[in-house]
């Protein structure tokens, strides 16, 4: 399992608006590619001395193939969004990362 990780931090000043988009549209346009099973918006609990709001919005894909069709053909076009609502009050940062075991 492969977690594409997507680090955003949001201003305070389109906060409310980003969370709202992020929860009723975007993350379900993600999956809607088919790409990733599931999804999951935690907030990150530190304060930034830059300000902002911090989020980690974890998408989860079956493989490395899946992971790298979403980059190849629909990231460009679901990025476009976010930057055309939030420009400059919003920046990101993207992981990949592989689950090598879990404990319970």
């Amino acid at each position: 399992m492969i977690i594409y990780n997507v680090t955003i931090n949001i201003d305070e000043s389109v906060h409310d608006e980003w969370l709202n988009w992020m929860q009723t549209q975007h993350i379900q346009e993600v999956l809607n590619t088919g790409c990733f099973t599931s999804a999951r918006l935690v907030k990150v609990l530190v304060d930034e001395d830059m300000g902002g709001v911090t989020y980690s919005a974890q998408y989860f894909a079956p493989t490395k193939e899946a992971l790298q069709d979403y980059k190849d053909n629909h990231a460009p076009l679901l990025r476009s969004d976010g930057l055309k609502r939030f420009a400059d009050k919003m920046l990101t940062f993207r992981t990949d990362l592989e689950i090598i075991s879990e404990h319970e």
